[in-house]
């Protein structure tokens, strides 16, 4: 946990128990686009035509390219805005996702090595024009994921915003980094391809957007885990300036958004290339003359992610944000009460090898070091927790999203941006639709990516909420859609979501009613123990 590195071990971790088949994947991917009408409708872009379909909740286009396929010698490139297209292209399904391992998600039982990814998906209401527009950015650790993880329709109608949902390079495919790459890259830094992708999407909004009825003077970037650290890194980036107006964070300040440094970035490169057997010059040539499958093989065990010094990412976010040299937008920013039982279930239970007592202490030390490790010992101790690997995951998730979390609250609140806190605390919540099986017996609670299914449908599955909880997720959705139409994140019978710059430490704590509902809550840094992991990242 000393590293962001960890959170991508422990994902893996996850991914490696799930994928064995102890936890059986949904066994259908739905869309509305499945039950759709037979009504096309047609929207002029600056490339060509698209023709999408009007379901019950609005418009949907799905697949639409924003970029030149990244393939051949536009691999490891910046990318390119598409080139126009003859004729009208259908927009009825989603694009391939990039280059990935399988997961246990649905819809994602196999790999993909299609490079040919860079596509969005647009969710509009009907009626009136100039609606605000949010565009969501996926999570997966940077390795993982597509547009099509969540269905926004519904969203969409409720809070009359037009959505965007976007697919950009991962892994080595988005994040490779080589001395070769660097002489390619218009700032001399490479390795930032993926985010490069995120801001041609944002381009494409900025310019299209109005044609399906969005506003593109307001747009609010959004996503979740590794997409919220997306949204992180864009607000550092002076190359995106202008191209939102706000910004929501979930579960994304892990490792305080940290970027990697060049040099430890070009020095991965070169360890990865070894692995392919380039080593000799040209390593580029070499590398884009392996196949995808290859790249894909090649790639576990790196650090894949945002790389400073450049242009694009002159220095570490958390500097830019703490000297108030970010991106000048509100920002909605959050993480879950109980964030590491999902990384604690894939490293120990999940494996058929729960941590023991006697384990627990050097878990501890293995995860945080030996000073953290012992004071944890005493902050987080077995008596006060049904079992070694619940009290393990509080201190994981604690260190790795919480704490991170209410530091960027911080950050932001100081170089006087307005940051709206909160908090997802619903621990009656069901395990997404992935790990729903294995919420049988292990209790997730608010565990990571859990607030999700009451934003969007999931991987197109409505999740099965009971009365209170689809009361939490219609109040839910009303503080994102007033936050996402310009206005202090508000819902109807709740408290506003607080501004840190006038109510520091407070944090809109989102539960069911039967216990205690949305509150005010100011013990979050004492309840997440935040002065050890504040001390502990200093």
């Amino acid at each position: 946990m000393r590293t962001p590195s960890r959170l991508r071990i422990l994902l893996a971790a996850v991914v490696a128990t799930l994928a064995t088949g102890l936890l059986p994947a949904a066994s259908t991917h739905a869309t509305d686009a499945t039950n759709a009408t037979d009504r096309a409708v047609e929207v002029h872009t600056r490339s060509g035509w698209v023709r999408g379909r009007h379901t019950p909740e609005g418009r949907q286009f799905l697949g639409i390219p924003y970029a030149e396929p990244p393939v051949g010698a536009l691999r490891w490139r910046e990318p390119r805005p598409v080139r126009p297209w003859p004729g009208v292209r259908a927009a009825t399904d989603f694009g391939d996702r990039c280059v990935q391992t399988a997961s246990w998600d649905p819809g994602y039982e196999d790999p993909t090595y299609t490079e040919d990814c860079l596509h969005l998906n647009v969710y509009a209401p009907d009626g009136s024009t100039r609606r605000p527009v949010m565009v969501w950015l996926h999570g997966g650790g940077l390795t993982a994921g597509a547009g099509a993880d969540i269905v926004p329709d519904t969203f969409a109608r409720a809070t009359g915003t037009v959505v965007v949902t976007v697919n950009y390079r991962l892994g080595a495919m988005g994040f490779l980094a080589a001395a070769g790459l660097d002489r390619q890259a218009s700032d001399g830094v490479s390795g930032n391809f993926g985010l490069q992708d995120q801001q041609l999407a944002l381009r494409w909004v900025r310019a299209d957007i109005a044609r399906f009825g969005g506003d593109p003077d307001r747009v609010t970037v959004a996503g979740e885990s590794a997409g919220g650290r997306s949204v992180c890194t864009q607000l550092a980036s002076p190359t995106g300036r202008g191209l939102f107006r706000a910004g929501i964070i979930e579960s994304g300040a892990y490792g305080d958004c940290a970027a990697r440094t060049r040099q430890s970035a070009v020095a991965s490169g070169a360890a990865f290339a070894a692995r392919l057997g380039c080593t000799s010059e040209p390593v580029v040539e070499c590398l884009r003359g392996k196949p995808a499958r290859a790249i894909l093989e090649a790639q576990g065990g790196f650090d894949w992610g945002p790389v400073a010094g450049g242009a694009f990412l002159p220095e570490q976010p958390a500097a830019a944000i703490a000297a108030g040299r970010s991106a000048r937008v509100p920002v909605l920013n959050g993480a879950n009460q109980d964030e590491g039982r999902l990384f604690a279930y894939g490293a120990y239970d999940g494996q058929g090898r729960p941590l023991t007592a006697e384990a627990y202490p050097k878990a501890l030390v293995d995860a945080f070091g030996p000073e953290a490790g012992a004071r944890a010992l005493t902050a987080y101790p077995l008596s006060d927790y049904p079992s070694p690997t619940y009290a393990y995951a509080a201190a994981a998730g604690d260190q790795l999203m919480a704490c991170p979390a209410l530091r960027l609250d911080r950050r932001l609140a100081r170089s006087g941006l307005p940051v709206h806190a909160y908090e997802f605390a619903d621990r009656t919540s069901p395990p997404f639709a992935s790990i729903r099986e294995a919420g049988r017996t292990f209790d997730f609670g608010a565990t990571h990516v859990n607030e999700v299914q009451y934003l969007f449908k999931h991987f197109g599955l409505v999740t099965p909420l009971d009365p209170e909880q689809r009361v939490l997720a219609r109040r839910m959705v009303q503080y994102w859609g007033s936050f996402v139409r310009g206005s202090v994140p508000r819902a109807d019978g709740a408290p506003a979501m607080p501004d840190q710059r006038v109510a520091p430490g407070r944090t809109l704590s989102l539960r069911t009613a039967s216990v205690g509902g949305i509150t005010l809550s100011p013990t979050i840094h004492r309840d997440h123990h935040c002065t050890l992991w504040d001390s502990a990242a200093s």
